[in-house]
């Protein structure tokens, strides 16, 4: 009988879409940010992916001294994979978005692979009232806001990535992300595996529907073969759900309160660790395995936990 296929669970737990007066289970202390991600760990997932807030107003931020204290704690007590971000916010400038990876060195950063609009004002329909000022311009500036990353501003993240022996997260919004990763390829600049994330329910991006993730999987395939490992990440309500159809087409999974406050129709989550294990439940349901971290490290070639700088 053949073994059971290995599925990595990535988890955000924090994140700079959602504002906290969205929910008041969205960790915004670097305690709060490291006991929601250690949690995460213990219920399964093998990468943990970061960004960090200001503890003063949950403000995102890149500034690397935000990023110490949940490192620190989150080495000490999991073995989990540590994932930053270099999306930051789609309101800094890519060199303010570079800082935590290059200071920290980790094993994986994430990679936008394109330039896009990035819509987040429809929730001002949602949410009315927030705690902070910063919130509700953080939304409205998203009416005329071109999330950047040119190719120059990628070909520089992949170079002072690669030279720290960090790999990438690519995080792939539409169809034309993953021609953009089948260039970098083809010029030499990226190696596989890749380790694609299919990003699905951002406004300026890929729809939600079943048959927009079946035609990224059929791009993927084709521009990519058997040299990568794809993983599916659905905002909002689609992230169970297109999780759950991904993993039956073989893909990896991305949970957490960065993408998604829900647990269920009108539920908040209350906390990543509980979509974690919801997603879990999916998979052991589906007779798939959940891929411990040194699994995750293996399957993703990464240089290891003791290779990083924090």
């Amino acid at each position: 009988m053949s073994q059971a296929r290995k599925v990595i669970i990535t988890c955000a737990p924090t994140g700079a879409i959602h504002t906290p007066s969205m929910s008041p289970h969205l960790p915004v202390t670097a305690e709060e940010i490291a006991d929601a991600a250690i949690a995460a760990a213990e219920a399964g997932a093998a990468i943990l992916h970061l960004h960090a807030r200001d503890p003063k107003d949950g403000r995102p931020t890149q500034d690397p001294a935000f990023f110490v204290p949940f490192l620190k704690k989150i080495k000490a007590h999991t073995n989990a994979v540590i994932n930053l971000t270099t999306g930051g916010s789609p309101h800094m400038t890519v060199h303010e978005r570079m800082q935590p990876a290059l200071t920290f060195k980790p094993e994986v950063a994430s990679l936008n692979m394109g330039s896009m609009n990035f819509g987040l004002f429809p929730m001002l329909d949602r949410f009315k009232t927030f705690e902070h000022e910063w919130e509700r311009e953080h939304l409205e500036k998203s009416r005329d806001l071109v999330f950047k990353n040119t190719y120059k501003d990628i070909e520089t993240i992949l170079r002072l990535g690669t030279e720290n022996g960090t790999r990438f997260e690519f995080e792939c919004y539409d169809i034309s992300h993953l021609y953009n990763l089948a260039h970098f390829r083809d010029r030499g600049l990226v190696k596989g595996p890749l380790f694609v994330q299919s990003v699905f329910g951002i406004l300026g991006g890929i729809g939600p529907h079943p048959e927009d993730l079946m035609h990224m999987r059929r791009t993927a395939d084709r521009l990519f073969g058997n040299d990568y490992q794809w993983s599916i990440l659905g905002a909002g309500k689609g992230q169970i759900p297109l999780a759950s159809i991904g993993a039956a087409m073989g893909s990896n999974v991305r949970v957490g309160l960065e993408d998604s406050l829900w647990i269920g129709p009108g539920k908040l989550a209350e906390s990543s660790a509980q979509q974690v294990q919801r997603i879990r439940t999916v998979l052991e349901a589906l007779n798939l395995e959940i891929a411990t971290p040194d699994e995750a490290r293996s399957m993703l070639a990464l240089k290891g936990g003791d290779q990083v700088n924090f």
